[in-house]
């Protein structure tokens, strides 16, 4: 991803001012206009307060840290600073979402149905279910009465809990060098509805990254990409 995202920012015309990475990690950002925090779960939080710290705005790829979220809300109304995050920064999986919820919404009424998120990445990713997983899952938590929280399902066996509301089964795989496949299914006995999205590569990834980088110049206050799209 950092190579990605450095190939599409020096497209759109910004200068490369410091990278990080294990050989000078903790370095503070000084002089930067925005930083771009892709790492590990372990160490976002360390980075995030660094970078508040020294008063540059950060965009947060990295996920498996949500829980600390609260704590980040904090951190950035201390500093009077500002925080993007996205558990994926492509604009195509930020679309897919808002057609998640919209779909959540529809289904909610129709007892009949059953949900099941379907997940293929990378053998080398860290954490599963993604976060693009959890963040499907939290929006259909939100939109329905009927579902709550999520399970790792490793079997992939589409059924209820016989508990309301039940949680979002998620199925994670992980192959090869697969970039990134999502899918949220409705099914019933009688037909079922699919919504997708396939990853190409990496690059809708970091252009949305750095789209999200552009954004936040100016701004204070916790940000998610839905605040990016909405202006567009």
């Amino acid at each position: 991803m950092g190579k990605a995202i450095e190939t599409i920012a020096l497209q759109r015309g910004h200068t490369i001012a410091l990278q990080v990475d294990s050989k000078n990690a903790g370095t503070a950002p000084t002089g930067c206009d925005v930083a771009i925090e892709f790492s590990k779960p372990e160490h976002a939080l360390a980075n995030m307060k660094l970078c508040l710290e020294h008063g540059v705005p950060v965009v947060v790829g990295t996920t498996g840290w949500y829980d600390k979220l609260s704590e980040v809300k904090a951190l950035v109304g201390r500093h009077d600073g500002a925080l993007l995050w996205a558990s994926n920064f492509s604009i195509g999986v930020n679309l897919f979402f808002r057609m998640n919820r919209m779909l959540a919404g529809l289904m909610d009424k129709q007892p009949a149905y059953a949900v099941l998120i379907d997940e293929i990445h990378h053998i080398h990713k860290l954490d599963a279910p993604s976060g693009t997983a959890i963040s499907l899952a939290r929006d259909i938590d939100v939109r329905t009465q009927r579902y709550s929280g999520y399970r790792l399902d490793e079997q992939g066996l589409v059924r209820e809990s016989g508990s309301s509301p039940a949680p979002v089964p998620i199925i994670s795989q992980r192959i090869g060098e697969v970039t990134g496949t999502h899918s949220v299914t409705w099914a019933s006995a009688n037909d079922r509805i699919v919504i997708t999205h396939e990853a190409f590569d990496r690059s809708g990834f970091a252009s949305g990254a750095v789209v999200a980088a552009e954004w936040i110049l100016g701004r204070k206050g916790l940000f998610t990409m839905d605040d990016v799209l909405d202006t567009f």
